[in-house]
């Protein structure tokens, strides 16, 4: 998989951790002898390594580490790949606080540009809000859910800007903040953006996006092609009782089965 220009993720699939490290060694030094070929090196000292499980499975005590030409790389806790972070066991915990310190940071700048109530109209101050750090704030919301303890401090923090851009009192209830700022609630737009998230992967032909070609088959496409078996070696290992749930019903709660993610793509489609 690239990334950018000069990134590359080598994702691969074994029942053993053992098993992902030999796969894992054996398809970079076929990569790096190609780039030989051509004059093409790569920055080996920047890989980082990290083994995905679900969140039921416990990391091993001890892992032995991946040896790429003479570096020794010891396992990651949490890996950056396109501005999201990845824990092991896929906690979006780490990801979304990230991104809350972030726009914090951001938020404490702004406020310096005018004193409450004088300097910078609301209109304006509605727009940063929304136009800056909205977009910070739930940077990932259309792939990754934030848990309720990470939702908790961005609705703390949005009920912050919530009353900046209308210069309400701290008194103010909650309940009316989003109105009186014309803010949405962070919450509302998250599932915005999942469910837009979604919509262009199910009107993606299925050859030129893996995800839309996962999708069951009686879901209605642009295309009739359907790769059935793309992409089967990143499910192994996955339990029996997985099976594709029927893109026309809601998500069962709680769950009956275990589902991947895609299953759940085309079940935000329903609404739409």
């Amino acid at each position: 998989m690239v990334s950018y220009v000069d990134d590359f993720s080598i994702t691969v699939a074994s029942p053993s951790h053992r098993g992902n490290i030999r796969k894992l060694q054996r398809i970079f030094n076929t990569v790096a002898a190609r780039g030989r070929d051509i004059g093409v090196s790569f920055s080996v000292p920047k890989t980082e390594l990290i083994h995905w499980r679900t969140p039921s499975l416990r990391s091993p005590p001890s892992m032995a580490p991946i040896e790429l030409e003479g570096h020794l790389f010891q396992l990651s806790k949490v890996v950056r790949w396109l501005g999201y972070w990845f824990t092991p066991a896929l906690n979006t915990t780490h990801h979304f606080r990230h991104w809350l310190s972030l726009a914090q940071a951001i938020f404490s700048f702004v406020k310096r540009l005018s004193s409450p109530g004088a300097g910078v109209k609301l209109f304006l101050c509605h727009r940063i809000a929304n136009g800056l750090l909205l977009p910070i704030l739930t940077y990932g919301a259309d792939l990754l859910t934030p848990n309720s303890s990470a939702l908790r401090h961005m609705d703390s923090f949005w009920h912050r800007v919530q009353r900046w851009t209308t210069n309400n009192f701290f008194s103010t209830p909650t309940s009316i903040l989003s109105r009186e700022a014309c803010l949405p609630p962070v919450v509302s737009y998250c599932r915005y953006r999942r469910r837009q998230a979604a919509l262009r992967v199910a009107c993606t032909p299925p050859y030129a996006n893996p995800g839309s070609a996962r999708l069951p088959q009686s879901f209605p496409s642009l295309s009739s092609f359907r790769a059935q078996d793309s992409s089967r070696h990143l499910t192994v290992g996955l339990s029996s009782v997985y099976l594709p749930l029927s893109w026309k019903t809601n998500t069962p709660l709680p769950p009956l089965r275990k589902h991947l993610p895609v299953d759940a793509l085309a079940h935000l489609t329903l609404p739409l």
